[in-house]
């Protein structure tokens, strides 16, 4: 069963990174059994691992010795590959199908320490619950943490989509003569090569992600009006409501729910989708349902003057967290 996207914002303006469901599409399932992992390209590899199933111990609070475990280990943080999620299960094996996900980065509570299922080595499960998911993960894919799970506060300020130090000519500005017209009239595009990190611009959660066109499709290397809807892409949902979008991605670095501090990487630029050229399409926007929604203004705190520039203007990114 999968959470409500709604809900699960929700959960995460709360201050909790909970599993969000979604596009049945979103890039790299990651399997919580051996033959399951992620691999490089974060995409699933398979469901059953290698051991059997069962949970022949439990470390739950006063253990032996009257010592409680979960001290040393009250949250997990889950580590899977980029744009992947890990997988959820109702027990400690890989033999039932998921109850829900995690994006990579999570935070969680751990409410139990078992033994179950051999994953590549490990026989350690986390029963871990939020308030909108509960169930177990392999510990060959999470590490216990002292940290809290990170808080979405309204960002003091939006910076270049660029990583520190780096520089790029806009090629196509506010009220654009080609495309930022209508609700793309406060869109910036970065004239950028193939795989260029782009990164986000304030403390975010993944709203939306889309990543299927990749090598091959008719729409990878850039295509006409009816590449509109096949353009990869990342939407950030800020902490004041409102959203920013980087599009026409090569690839996708983070997944469906992750929490996304200022300067992390979301994707690589491409040209994918409705494009003429390698470049990045980015804006800020209202908060709605759907991947491009209407854009409102957005001010860069790192490019000169005004903060808005203008078409052909080459900007210097400080977006250093």
């Amino acid at each position: 069963m999968r959470t409500p996207r709604a809900a699960c914002l929700a959960t995460i303006l709360c201050g909790l990174v909970a599993a969000c469901g979604g596009d049945p599409a979103a890039p790299g399932d990651a399997g919580n059994g051996g033959a399951g992992a992620a691999d490089p390209s974060g995409t699933s590899n398979g469901g059953a691992g290698v051991g059997g199933q069962g949970t022949s111990t439990t470390q739950g609070a006063g253990g032996a010795g009257g010592e409680d475990p979960l001290g040393e280990c009250p949250r997990v943080k889950v580590s899977v590959a980029l744009g992947a999620s890990l997988n959820v299960r109702p027990d400690p094996t890989t033999l039932q199908d998921p109850v829900g996900s995690l994006p990579n980065n999570s935070i969680v509570d751990v409410l139990e320490i078992v033994d179950g299922e051999t994953v590549e080595g490990n026989t350690t499960w986390y029963r871990i619950g939020t308030d909108a998911l509960e169930g177990y993960i392999s510990a060959h894919f999470a590490t216990c943490t002292m940290e809290q799970p990170p808080q979405l506060m309204p960002p003091d300020a939006f910076y270049l989509p660029l990583e520190c130090g780096t520089s790029a000519k806009v090629s196509q500005g506010n009220n654009g003569s080609f495309t930022h017209q209508g609700n793309a009239y406060y869109a910036f595009d970065f004239s950028l090569g193939l795989g260029t990190p782009l990164v986000a611009m304030a403390d975010g959660v993944a709203a939306h992600v889309y990543a299927d066109t990749g090598p091959g499709d008719p729409c990878y290397n850039g295509g006409g009006s009816e590449c509109y809807l096949y353009a990869n892409l990342v939407s950030l949902l800020h902490g004041d409501g409102s959203r920013t979008v980087y599009k026409h991605l090569d690839a996708v670095h983070v997944a469906l729910g992750e929490f996304v501090p200022r300067g992390t990487i979301v994707g690589l630029s491409g040209s994918t989708g409705y494009s003429t050229g390698r470049h990045a399409h980015t804006m800020r926007t209202e908060d709605c349902p759907q991947s491009n929604c209407d854009s409102i203004p957005l001010e860069f705190a790192d490019a000169p003057g005004d903060g808005v520039p203008d078409t052909g203007e080459t900007v210097t990114s400080s977006n250093c967290p």
